[in-house]
């Protein structure tokens, strides 16, 4: 057991770390793979679905066509002289009554073309109930069973208009088809004849099937809710109020699509309303189906597991390798410590275990001379202050820039995420890949604009950012992020109560310094948030305990001396002027 506690304590360190790195790559895997399955799948959707509206367009138009062809259709039957003598006169005897249907044949052919290319069917009654049937095939009915019929008392009704409906019964003997019906009347508005355009159902779903699939349904709803038609054979003749509310709620919104529960399943929605036929042409997408079909889930979990696998393996031959040099490096200064002081440490292992070690025998050789020593420690304490201020700063920054990306992340913006990441990589180039303790005037403002956009890109416009900036400054130096806290707390906290503002920031000489100023028009700080033993309500300040403003206050003065600093000039519901104070540093 005591060994056992042993081999624990000596590989802690890897431990820890190893099981935080294993961790955060596999919640990072999750959140990427979860993410990038909605992601493509919202997108592909989102395309789909304005394909699906182009296509409804079209079929919306063949439908267009069609009823454009029975208009034309029975204009020419309704002026044609020879039919309305035809259907007025009385025959006699069979050769008049051939001679009779010869002739209503004639005319009815040439009639009949304007139809044909929609397989529908072309049928005339007269008041004797004779019959003239282009296709007898596709509409085998009698003149008896016709002028007993209903659609005989609707056409009476409506004289004037060609009346649509849908018949599945026994005029059609059981096949659905839609109708459409006219009166022939004289000028006196006597009726001597009926006009009939016949389409079966599957010729009528011909106009949409081919743009059919697994999970993309079409379907043609009547206003009572009555499907019609639809490549779902089985919902033929059905009756769906709830489909039929859907319809009239979002007809014609071009490609605007809707998320409907509906026949106990999850769809996407799109309607189109034909007047011509009064009709509601309906497009129902099973995102499941749709999104399975060209989605491969199980691939992209299995490469995230293997990406997953890897990375760990890396990780731990990594840690294993860096830790075990620590580890050993520990055992020699303990050691050191009780046995052999003197004995200097072996520089061996990684490459910052070599460095510790070889700082290690530096600092031994230098407890040779007290005096050396104390200026060395002198020297290194400042640095380490300064060094120390920086890292303060920097976390703090890179927390916050991260903070902005997981909540754009969170909310779906991909094109915002990718701009604020592209600005976040400029910020850790441009900040932490450069060693420099200062920069130019003008990087750091480029620095500025990159984390101004990030939070744009997070909370909109509503707060405005403008650069003033005197040309004569931009090639001077400064120290690194010693404006951003200032940016930072303003956006985060100066505008809590008010939801819009601007920030100005403003730089420029005089008198032999740089003069940088931060100025919004916020919420302002009320006196408590003050320091009461230096800092009252409208009055400036030297040193500031909001979030980074005192390292960076402090930071300047370590590095500059008391003449310059931060001050602070803030009032409630009027805002808050920074002044940051420089010296004129030319290289």
């Amino acid at each position: 057991m005591k060994k056992l506690i042993r081999i624990v304590q000596a590989n802690n360190l890897f431990m820890k770390i190893f099981l935080v790195m294993v961790i955060s790559i596999i919640a990072v895997s999750l959140s990427i793979t979860y993410s990038s399955i909605r992601m493509s799948s919202n997108l592909f959707m989102d395309t789909f679905s304005i394909t699906n509206s182009k296509i409804m367009n079209q079929i919306t138009e063949r439908f267009n066509s069609f009823t454009d062809s029975i208009v034309s259709a029975s204009l020419e039957v309704d002026t044609n002289g020879t039919i309305k003598q035809l259907l007025q006169e009385e025959h006699e005897n069979a050769i008049n009554q051939s001679i009779f249907y010869y002739h209503m044949t004639s005319e009815m052919e040439q009639i009949y073309a304007e139809v044909d290319p929609n397989d529908a069917n072309m049928l005339i009654m007269s008041n004797q109930q004779d019959i003239f049937n282009m296709n007898y095939i596709k509409w085998p009915v009698t003149g008896e069973k016709l002028a007993n019929h209903e659609m005989i008392q609707r056409v009476k009704e409506s004289p004037n208009d060609i009346v649509y409906q849908f018949e599945d019964s026994e005029i059609t003997n059981g096949v659905p088809m839609i109708i459409a019906s006219k009166a022939l009347k004289l000028r006196s508005d006597d009726i001597y004849g009926y006009l009939f355009f016949s389409l079966t159902e599957r010729d009528l779903k011909k106009f949409y099937e081919s743009y059919t699939s697994a999970g993309n349904n079409v379907l043609l709803v009547t206003p009572n809710g009555q499907i019609i038609s639809s490549n779902q054979e089985e919902m033929i003749g059905e009756s769906s109020p709830e489909l039929l509310g859907y319809a009239e709620k979002f007809k014609n919104e071009n490609s605007q699509y809707h998320k409907v529960d509906i026949f106990g399943q999850n769809y996407i929605l799109l309607s189109e309303y034909i007047p011509s036929l009064d009709i509601y042409l309906v497009n129902l997408i099973d995102q499941e189906v749709i999104a399975d079909n060209v989605i491969d889930t199980s691939e992209i979990v299995l490469i995230s597991i293997a990406i997953v696998s890897l990375a760990v393996l890396v990780t731990f031959l990594i840690l294993r390798k860096m830790t075990v040099s620590i580890s050993q490096l520990v055992h020699q200064i303990s050691d050191m410590a009780r046995y052999q002081f003197n004995k200097p440490l072996k520089e061996t292992g990684g490459y910052e275990t070599r460095k510790i070690a070889k700082a290690f025998n530096y600092m031994l050789n230098e407890l040779q001379d007290y005096v050396q020593i104390l200026m060395n420690t002198q020297e290194k304490q400042r640095k380490a202050e300064l060094e120390t201020l920086q890292h303060q700063i920097n976390p703090h920054f890179i927390y916050n820039t991260l903070a902005s990306i997981k909540f754009m992340i969170r909310q779906e913006k991909k094109e915002k995420a990718s701009d604020t990441i592209d600005s976040f990589i400029s910020l850790i180039q441009n900040s932490l890949s450069n060693i420099d303790e200062t920069i130019t005037v003008e990087q750091e403002i480029e620095n500025l604009k990159n984390y101004v956009q990030i939070n744009q890109a997070r909370y909109g416009d509503r707060i405005q950012v403008n650069y003033l900036v005197a040309p004569d400054c931009l090639q001077l130096y400064l120290p690194k992020l010693v404006i951003q806290p200032f940016i930072e707390n303003a956006f985060f906290h100066a505008f809590t109560k008010k939801k819009t503002g601007f920030i100005q920031i403003l730089i420029a000489q005089k008198e032999h310094s740089l003069i940088c100023e931060i100025i919004d028009n916020g919420d302002g700080m009320i006196p408590e948030r003050l320091d009461n033993k230096t800092i009252k309500a409208k009055e400036k300040r030297q040193l500031f305990s909001g979030i980074g403003v005192k390292n960076v206050h402090e930071r300047i003065q370590l590095l500059y001396g008391r003449n310059y600093g931060v001050e602070i000039d803030s009032e409630p519901a009027k805002g808050t002027k920074v002044i940051i104070t420089l010296p004129v540093k030319e290289s």
